[in-house]
């Protein structure tokens, strides 16, 4: 249902919604009209404002609207009171603003709800919670430069909830003066990302995120300062005081309630009317636009016409010769099945050749080594006999050697019988030898009263029997120390000595005794 205006023109719901918000603008804010406005008011409206006045007031009453729009326009609304005070303090305070500033509090809060507005609820009791961060993290796939703030801020040891990750996001991309291009990402993929975490009405999806977008472009003239690690972001966030923004400077002083009434109604009808005569303009515009894009269209369409019978022509021509493709698709296919079959057989053939090749390869290593087997044995057979020949050679050695050990063998046997008998005459000698010492001792003893003094002398200077004058007897010990001392060295060093050593010295030793042999058969001859 759409109400008419004064002048016949249709209004509709939305229109209504629009000029409402235009006159809570007019009422918040004092602007001045220029006398022409009074004079129409004065001269043309006075009379059926007065004759009419409740059915004005029953016409201008606004029907029933969303509760949502009426939430997105009052978000719009206040942001843009809070974004003019915000700049204005900026340029007041020499545009360097940091935390404790309170039209910044109030941005932030703000701008928390607009971008809260419409989320989603999580799904069921055990369904993941949608949060705000979770949608600013998506911002860095499309916008590299926004991967520092969301590193930074996800090691941040102080903030440990979503939301105060989220609110310290914010407040680094306004320090970065970036925070209107991040946001204008989202609003860009809104059909790919905030479809899934917003409600269709939500004021992201709307297309009144386009003006929040305009007054954040607003704020890179201002320079913010923030300590996000020493601020509590993880609390809710205070109150926002409206009183510093709706200023009501309609009220005179003086004029009756009724003059009032009477002035914001014809405010309102004045405000109507250049709202009616605006959009009517605008319809015209939009006329005359679709006007120039129907010719466009309509010469598009006949050249795309023509485009039409050139293609149709094309597409004959082109059929034909795809016939013709085809047909010598058919040949180049049977040409191809002969050509692999041909591969194939050839493939197998040169896998047979390789086969045969690698095989000769291998008897010819195989030939190689055989070769170098049978030479490298018949060195070893010639060395081997050899080595047999040389092990003969050192058998008869050994044999004559063995021989000639036994023939000295019983050489000194015969030698040690002979020494055994040349023992028992020195036993016997030494017998006699002590049987002289007991007669020279007892020699003193002998004389006797009737034997003279020269018979005595005559016995004690006779010369032995056995040892002659020219050889005195010999002492007690001299023959047998000296075989016995060289029997000693020659048992010590045959048990140091290897068994040929042995032999040699077994042979030295037979000599030594036969040459001591000798030597005392000569003494004993003296």
């Amino acid at each position: 249902m759409a109400a008419e205006s004064s002048d016949g023109l249709p209004i509709s719901q939305s229109e209504k919604s629009l000029t409402g918000s235009l006159v809570s603008d007019e009422n918040e804010k004092s602007v001045s009209r220029s006398p022409s406005s009074y004079s129409i008011r004065e001269d043309k409206w006075p009379d059926l404002v007065v004759s009419r006045p409740r059915k004005l007031d029953v016409w201008w009453l606004p029907r029933p609207r969303d509760p949502v729009i009426i939430e997105r326009s009052n978000l719009v609304n206040i942001s843009k009171l809070i974004v003019k005070e915000l700049i204005e303090t900026s340029l007041k305070y020499g545009r360097m603003l940091d935390s404790d500033h309170m039209p910044l509090q109030h941005f932030f809060i703000v701008l928390e709800h607009v971008l809260r507005h419409g989320l989603r609820p999580k799904k069921g009791l055990l369904g993941p919670k949608k949060e705000l961060w979770d949608i600013l993290q998506l911002v860095e796939k499309y916008c590299s430069e926004a991967q520092d703030i969301t590193s930074s801020i996800r090691d941040l040891p102080t903030v440990r909830t979503a939301m105060g990750r989220a609110r310290a996001w914010l407040r680094m991309a306004l320090m970065q003066k970036k925070l209107a291009d991040y946001l204008k990402v989202l609003i860009d993929h809104k059909d790919d990302i905030l479809s899934e975490y917003f409600e269709p009405d939500a004021l992201m999806m709307s297309e009144e995120a386009i003006v929040v977008m305009g007054l954040l472009v607003g704020l890179n003239v201002i320079d913010c300062n923030f300590c996000v690690k020493e601020e509590d972001l993880d609390c809710q966030q205070g109150v926002i005081d409206f009183s510093l923004y709706l200023r009501n400077s309609n009220h005179i002083p003086g004029e009756s309630p009724d003059d009032e009434l009477e002035n914001d109604n014809m405010t309102t009808v004045l405000d109507q009317k250049n709202y009616i005569e605006e959009l009517n303009r605008h319809l015209n515009a939009t006329v005359t636009n679709l006007q120039a894009k129907v010719e466009s269209l309509t010469t598009t369409n006949a050249l795309m016409k023509e485009d039409l019978a050139i293609a149709k022509n094309n597409i004959l021509s082109l059929q034909e010769e795809n016939r013709q493709l085809k047909k010598e698709l058919v040949e180049m296919e049977e040409l191809r099945s002969r050509l692999e079959s041909e591969k194939k057989s050839r493939q197998d053939l040169e896998k047979e050749l390789e086969l045969q090749i690698s095989m000769k390869s291998e008897m010819e290593v195989a030939m190689k080594l055989l070769e170098k087997d049978i030479h490298e044995k018949q060195d070893t057979i010639i060395s081997l006999r050899r080595q047999l020949d040389d092990i003969k050679l050192i058998n008869l050695e050994m044999y004559k050697k063995l021989q000639e050990c036994e023939h000295e063998l019983t050489q000194k046997g015969e030698m040690v019988s002979r020494l055994h008998a040349k023992t028992n005459q020195i036993g016997k000698i030494l017998n006699n030898l002590e049987k002289y010492n007991h007669l020279m001792k007892d020699g003193d003893g002998i004389r006797s009263p009737t034997t003279p003094g020269g018979v005595s002398k005559s016995i004690l200077n006779k010369t032995s029997p056995i040892f002659p004058k020219s050889c005195p007897p010999p002492a007690e010990n001299m023959i047998v120390r000296p075989i016995v001392d060289h029997q000693r060295s020659l048992d010590e060093q045959q048990q140091s000595k290897s068994p040929i050593d042995k032999l040699k010295q077994s042979r030295s030793s037979s000599e030594i005794s036969t040459n001591n042999s000798s030597i005392a058969e000569q003494n004993a001859k003296e």
